[in-house]
């Protein structure tokens, strides 16, 4: 009999075709979540019979000294036996009968054959318990290293993982090198390792575009491990790598390239460019992080793994470091990380080593020197500010006196942008007429016209950007300078912070004035500045006042009453050093402020003046001399003090401090009869000079050789 046919319709090919591979899928999956939960199931039902029949057996401990079964125990044999075998492996019936036949194994010790209950009599010797025998401590076995080899698949246990201990290097140390010896393999390993860095240089410097992986290999040379030339290869490497960047470096910056670029199709040549740049970065990034990685072990005193460089080799190498990262500092101000390395070096600029400190204030005082866009300058200020104010101004004056060698002047402004504008050579009339037909000269007329005037337009473009850095640059300045004075007028800084003012003192803002001059009398006044410290702060206000401050209505006289009572503290010791400072003063008090000056003042400081001649060095003296000179020019009616007949009433005072009132046109210039024997020759002829009334022309002139050589020495101006 045929069975019954399903009443269940088959799908046909195009229903099939309807269904989604995504309904099919899941039907997949539920069939395999259905099996697997089935198996799953099974195999927990196995496992929890396997534990009960474990622990029954392990209940119900059978004594060896009994040979008939109780009925409890044949019970259980038979329930043992009607299991079902199938549901259980054949290692777990053998663990569990196993276990039957040593089922008192834990309640009695299997080397005695008495009794598990019986007493034990009085006298009887017994004998240590198991438990006696067993050691108070583990053995404590010494940790090998372990090497993890590939790991073996098992159909019945899968993946095994497989290991063996790491053989221990048993080599036989070789005999003892004598020092000869010794000096003959270092000197043998450091000719193959400079030869090593001669080739790669080479090559590098050669074609830089091709063997620009090479710079890598160059670079690995950093890490060199062997003891005996490890110190040297690395100075060596650091100083070769910083001439290689310093030739192959291109003179702009490489910016990263975006998505699209990456993207997009390029041309052979420009593709090789790109890799070309993109190693140079990453390799010149690296370099540099490996710079300041050994400057930062050696402050830190840090121990390496290696035993290649000793802590005492440390200072060298950071020592070649800073040098080289100073060098790259001036060398590439345009090129990638030179904040980077601006942030390095400003610190170190405080280093309690003098030769760290002095190496890096000299490579940042060449950056600002050589800086005509004021990038590098904005830069450098930014991260000495930061530096003054977290060391709560405990720095070295020397970190503050690098900022007089910034470029902000406005005569160097103008200078530099003649210099940076592009020169466009254009025809002259001749060359036109020649080459040119009439038409042609008329078309190239009037594109020269225009090309100059884009040439204007893009140089006052290039001023105004450098002003605007400029000007960004000096309130910095001035903000740090300005934190001082309020908040630590006793600190070192004073002096460098004065010597600053007096610099930039044109370039401030008028609404300071008032303030400032307030703040530096009151300087002057309270006693506590050295004499040079004085001499700043009376440069600095007359700054202020001979620039935008001459539309103040202030008197100053409190300034020049203080310089002239301290002329006479300068001599031929120490303080002859500060003769230049004085004479920038007298410059900018008298001679510049002309219209300003009485008489009987200009008369007092050439008075002055001449008895300080007196008692300096020759130098000093002639320096004196010119700058009366140039008063007796300034003010002609100076010619009085020529003569030795009183002029109007009173008595000279020479010890009375203050020169409006000294009379001193009562009084001659007796000093120069005195200096006229004096054993230096130009001082000697400079008196001579003076006497006939410092004359421009005739027999009594200067020379125009012996005025240079004063200017040169003496750099009045500056």
């Amino acid at each position: 009999m045929a069975p019954p046919r399903s009443k269940k319709r088959k799908p046909s090919f195009r229903r099939l075709l309807k269904t989604s591979n995504v309904k099919l899928d899941n039907k997949l999956k539920n069939r395999q979540f259905k099996k697997e939960s089935t198996d799953k199931k099974h195999r927990k039902e196995q496992k929890k019979l396997r534990a009960a029949i474990k622990d029954a057996v392990l209940k119900t401990p059978l004594p060896l000294e009994r040979y008939k079964k109780r009925p409890e125990d044949e019970e259980e044999e038979e329930f043992v036996e009607s299991l079902p075998m199938d549901m259980m492996e054949e290692d777990d019936l053998e663990q569990i009968k196993a276990m039957a036949q040593k089922a008192s194994f834990l309640t009695r010790d299997l080397s005695s054959s008495g009794p598990v209950h019986a007493k034990k009599r009085k006298g009887e010797q017994q004998g240590p318990e198991s438990y006696e025998k067993m050691p108070r401590k583990m053995q404590l076995t010494e940790e090998k290293e372990v090497i993890h080899l590939l790991p073996i698949k098992d159909k019945i246990r899968g993946l095994i993982p497989q290991s063996m201990e790491k053989p221990e290097d048993e080599a036989m140390p070789g005999p003892a090198l004598t020092p000869q010896e010794q000096l003959t393999l270092r000197t043998q390993k450091l000719t193959n390792r400079k030869l090593r860095i001669a080739s790669l240089g080479s090559d590098i410097l050669s074609d830089p575009t091709t063997n620009i992986k090479k710079l890598k290999e160059l670079r690995a040379m950093l890490m060199e491990t062997d003891p005996y030339v490890a110190v040297t290869v690395r100075k060596l490497v650091m100083v070769s790598l910083m001439e290689v960047f310093k030739d192959i470096v291109p003179s702009y910056r490489i910016r990263p390239l975006t998505e699209t670029e990456k993207a997009s199709k390029v041309k052979k040549e420009t593709q090789q460019l790109r890799e070309f740049e993109e190693g140079l970065v990453s390799q010149y990034k690296f370099y540099l992080e490996n710079l300041e990685q050994t400057v930062k072990d050696w402050k830190q005193k840090k121990r390496k793994r290696s035993e290649a460089v000793s802590l005492q080799s440390y200072r060298g190498l950071a020592e070649v470091a800073i040098r080289c990262i100073c060098e790259l500092l001036v060398a590439l101000p345009h090129f990638n990380f030179h904040n980077n390395i601006i942030v390095t070096v400003v610190p170190l600029m405080n280093d309690p080593v003098k030769r760290v400190s002095d190496m890096c204030c000299e490579a940042v005082k060449k950056l600002l020197k050589q800086d005509k866009q004021g990038h590098a300058s904005l830069g450098t200020v930014k991260v000495i500010s930061g530096l003054v104010k977290s060391r709560n101004y405990d720095v070295r004056p020397e970190l503050l006196k690098v900022l007089l060698c910034l470029r902000i002047k406005e005569v160097e402004v103008k200078k530099d942008t003649d210099d940076t504008a592009p020169k466009k050579k254009f025809m002259n009339y001749k060359d036109k007429k020649k080459n040119l037909s009439r038409m042609q000269r008329k078309w190239k007329k009037a594109e020269e016209k225009l090309e100059k005037e884009l040439l204007e337009a893009e140089a006052s473009e290039s001023k105004d950007k450098k002003l605007k850095l400029h000007t960004e640059t000096l309130n910095i300045v001035f903000l740090i300078y300005f934190r001082i004075l309020k908040k630590a007028q006793k600190s070192i800084l004073l002096p460098s912070v004065l010597e600053g003012l007096a610099k930039f003192a044109h370039l401030i803002n008028l609404e300071f004035f008032d303030d400032l001059l307030n703040v530096l009398q009151h300087l002057i006044q309270s006693g506590d500045l050295t004499y040079r410290e004085s001499l700043h702060c009376i440069q600095t206000a007359f700054n202020i006042l001979s620039g935008q401050g001459d539309v103040l209505n202030i008197d100053p006289l409190n300034f020049y009453s203080h310089l002239y009572k301290t002329l006479l503290k300068l001599n031929a010791g120490a303080s002859n050093d500060d003769i230049s400072i004085v004479l920038r003063c007298l410059d900018v008090m008298l001679t510049k402020r002309r219209k300003q000056v009485t008489l009987q003042r200009a008369l007092a400081f050439v008075k002055r003046l001449s008895t300080l001649s007196l008692h300096t060095l020759p130098n000093a003296t002639v320096g004196i001399l010119a700058s009366n000179r140039t008063l007796m020019h300034t003010f002609p009616k100076c010619d009085i003090l020529l003569d030795n007949e009183a002029q109007g009433s009173g008595v000279f005072l020479p010890e009375l401090d203050e020169p409006e009132y000294c009379n001193p046109q009562n009084t001659a210039l007796w000093e120069l009869h005195t200096l006229k024997r004096h054993y230096h020759p130009v001082v000697r002829r400079f008196a001579t000079h003076l006497c006939a009334g410092a004359p421009s022309e005739g027999s009594g002139a200067l020379i125009v050789q012996l005025l240079f050589q004063i200017w040169k020495s003496v750099n009045l101006n500056k």
